[in-house]
């Protein structure tokens, strides 16, 4: 017993470090939380790019058969939805990156929110709808709660989550970024502005 505390004294910061990393491997809130921290530096932030050329025109996303529905089962009709900004997240309750960026992303709704050019689609994929509105309400998270009312497209998303999408006034992709990111900097929000001053 003794050789036990004498061991612990001199590798007490080892013994600290370890009962971190495994509070942090098990505790899903841990793990958002440091990958929060990790977001905060601005590593990972995602940026609006231009928009792409083909030879014709630009590339441009089809409204046609991608359906949503809010929590009272009410189909969203996306194709109203043309001729402003969209923005698109794809996320689980259960999906830790998804809860280290959701902080960020109910920044930019609350900035942006009462704006009538604006769109935010933050579309729940838990297997139970359960799980993901009981998150909103325990977090205070004020977002919509949507889920697919049937397939997603795969130019939207390809089974990463979070991934997160930002369609222009004219239905450009202009963001599609996989993985977790911080969308509360003042340059997202910059971005945003000017993609919403653009005429459709």
């Amino acid at each position: 017993m003794e050789n036990l505390k004498i061991w612990v004294r001199k590798n007490g910061s080892t013994v600290v470090l370890i009962i971190l990393f495994i509070i942090i491997l098990v505790n899903k809130d841990a793990k958002a939380w440091l990958m929060r921290q990790v977001a905060s530096t601005g590593i990972l932030n995602a940026s609006i790019s231009e928009p792409k050329e083909t030879k014709n025109s630009s590339v441009k996303f089809s409204y046609a058969g991608f359906m949503l529905k809010n929590e009272d089962g009410k189909i969203t009709d996306i194709s109203a939805l043309q001729n402003k900004v969209v923005f698109i997240n794809f996320w689980a309750s259960w999906c830790p990156p998804c809860r280290a960026e959701f902080p960020s992303v109910q920044k930019l709704y609350d900035r942006y929110k009462d704006n009538p050019d604006m769109v935010f689609l933050t579309v729940n994929l838990d297997d139970n709808i359960a799980l993901g509105k009981s998150y909103l309400k325990e977090n205070g998270f004020t977002v919509p709660f949507l889920v697919p009312a049937g397939n997603i497209p795969d130019v939207l998303y390809s089974g990463s989550l979070p991934t997160t999408v930002v369609l222009d006034k004219k239905g450009e992709i202009r963001l599609h970024h996989k993985g977790l990111a911080d969308y509360s900097k003042d340059s997202f929000y910059k971005q945003i502005d000017e993609l919403l001053k653009q005429n459709p």
